[in-house]
């Protein structure tokens, strides 16, 4: 049985990778998350209590890190500031976790000789025009356009440092935009799917034209774990699953699959310096024998509006700051 240490594993993604290995594996899991606004227990409810430790605590903190690293067989790293909008607004936060952070995780691999896996996104790599045919690959230059993306871009530049000059044994996986439980409802698809629960009119950046690679959280927790298991040290890693779709395209889904007219939304004041499109070419996967479970976008969003409609305790307390945030901004 291996002992894994799962840094931001209250948070969306690496909750659904706590409850995915859970359920697949003997693996114990030692959480380290610090339960920011964006980290909540109640995602980890309802789990192995025997197999899981929570630790409240900070990726930055270097004692901390060190101690729980020296105890691992090897460290899945999630924790990170993600929302595009915040990084916007006040960038500090995202250089100090998404690259002091992982930094700090990786001093302690590296004195403790243990298996590192490193968890990005594809916004590392800009965006693509709307009619380019082309997808992002490991080899796609790095081009971020905000605070969030570029902390990202030069936390993956670290990890692969610290591969080449250090010897660490690390791997990096950069993914495409995840959906299902457990999401924040400041996010695209948790809101909206929110807003109709309770009677809003959905809102929709701009005219709706960008896109968006869509991936179910409990595939991108199999990939992860399928790279942990049997990737290749010091390679680089894109998870998808071919979802690519307008957000314009999944508001009128949303409100279809809710019983709704699909033009009951509202346009809102487009988000500043918007990507147009992302889209992964997962080729390196199927390498490792990975493919997704929800091979139809359609079937993944119905199970995520179930799962929103009958898990309101877990949501509802999120909401209403959420809302008024968005209002401030004529969003």
């Amino acid at each position: 049985m291996k002992d894994l240490l799962v840094t931001g594993g209250a948070g969306f993604i690496g909750s659904n990778f706590v409850h995915h290995v859970l359920r697949q594996t003997q693996h114990r899991v030692t959480v380290l998350d610090k339960l920011t606004y964006a980290g909540n227990r109640a995602s980890l409810a309802g789990l192995d209590q025997s197999r899981l430790r929570f630790v409240q605590g900070d990726i930055c903190d270097a004692p901390l890190v060190d101690e729980l690293v020296s105890e691992a067989d090897a460290v899945v790293h999630y924790a990170a500031e993600s929302h595009n909008d915040n990084s916007l607004n006040d960038p500090s936060p995202f250089i100090q976790t998404n690259i002091v952070g992982t930094y700090t995780l990786l001093e302690a691999v590296r004195a403790h000789g243990v298996r590192f896996h490193h968890v990005s996104t594809d916004e590392v790599y800009g965006d693509l025009e709307l009619d380019d045919p082309a997808r992002f690959t490991p080899t796609t230059a790095y081009n971020p356009s905000s605070p969030y993306s570029a902390s990202k871009a030069g936390s993956d530049h670290l990890v692969r440092a610290w591969v080449r000059s250090f010897g660490v044994a690390a791997t990096v996986s950069n993914c495409s935009n995840n959906y299902g439980p457990f999401q924040h409802v400041e996010k695209f698809i948790p809101r909206q799917i929110t807003n109709v629960i309770d009677g809003v009119r959905p809102k929709l950046y701009g005219a709706g034209l960008n896109v968006r690679d869509w991936i179910h959280a409990e595939d991108h927790s199999s990939a992860v774990l399928a790279i942990l298991e049997s990737g290749q040290i010091g390679r680089t890693y894109l998870i998808g699953a071919d979802g690519e779709k307008d957000n314009k395209s999944v508001v009128e889904l949303i409100l279809e699959l809710m019983g709704q007219p699909t033009d009951a939304y509202d346009h809102v004041n487009d988000r500043s310096g918007h990507d147009l499109r992302y889209a992964i070419d997962p080729a390196a996967m199927t390498e490792l024998g990975w493919t997704p479970k929800y091979t139809s976008f359609r079937d993944g969003l119905a199970a995520t509006i179930a799962w929103y409609q009958e898990n309101q305790d877990w949501w509802r307390p999120q909401k209403q700051a959420t809302e008024a945030k968005y209002a401030r901004t004529g969003q």
